[in-house]
């Protein structure tokens, strides 16, 4: 969406989240076949990871959020802003933005007064765990202080594109994606898959 700079701290950010996110997801799938296996062959069960599962999808869904900003993957509504014309969709699509910088900086306030209730009072979960709650909350505030970053950063850009008067430059950072984008998209992925197979073989090729 972005050149490097001055966004690729931010972007190296979104990125790491999101595999971290992608890791954790996976772990909590290995975690869940053992413990299907355990119960059904063997009578017995780890406790608690259904409780570990709700922390994975919480921090992996706040860590992924920067991720699926960075692909305008977010859902918007488009059905009346692809009809106007693309000077009245510039400022539609930067208000859109700054909209969702000051949503997310709000989730992350609240996300931290969460977290400094739960360290005043100690709280500990409600399970057989028992686990500390400040421990699944600080990862969760650290997924939503990442999109709070990059919303701010975001929406600091397209407002700057829309004084400079960048409207074509703004709509196709921040405007909603056309089904001609996921097209484009998907040809681009299908055309390097194709390219990355067929290298080796033309190359055999070639030296035949």
């Amino acid at each position: 969406m972005l050149p490097r700079n001055p966004y690729w701290l931010a972007r190296s950010l979104a990125h790491g989240a999101a595999v971290a996110a992608g890791y954790a997801a996976l772990g909590l799938s290995l975690l869940i076949t053992f413990e299907v296996i355990a119960r059904k062959l063997f009578n017995f069960s780890l406790q608690g990871v259904d409780e570990i599962g709700g922390y994975v999808l919480a921090i992996g869904v706040s860590f992924s959020f920067a991720y699926a900003l960075l692909h305008r993957a977010h859902t918007r509504v488009d059905v009346l802003m692809a009809r106007l014309p693309a000077v009245l969709q510039a400022p539609l699509n930067a208000a859109a933005m700054l909209m969702l910088a000051a949503f997310s900086l709000f989730m992350l306030w609240r996300a931290i007064e969460t977290l400094h209730e739960t360290l005043e009072f100690g709280s500990l979960a409600s399970t057989p765990l028992q686990t500390p709650l400040w421990i699944p909350q600080s990862l969760w505030v650290i997924g939503l202080g990442v999109f709070a970053l990059l919303t701010s950063l975001l929406a600091l850009h397209a407002l700057a594109q829309l004084v400079t008067g960048r409207v074509r430059a703004l709509n196709r950072d921040y405007g909603p994606r056309s089904a001609q984008d996921e097209l484009d998209e998907a040809q681009q992925d299908y055309g390097g898959s194709v390219s990355n197979t067929a290298t080796p073989a033309t190359q055999g090729g070639d030296a035949t």
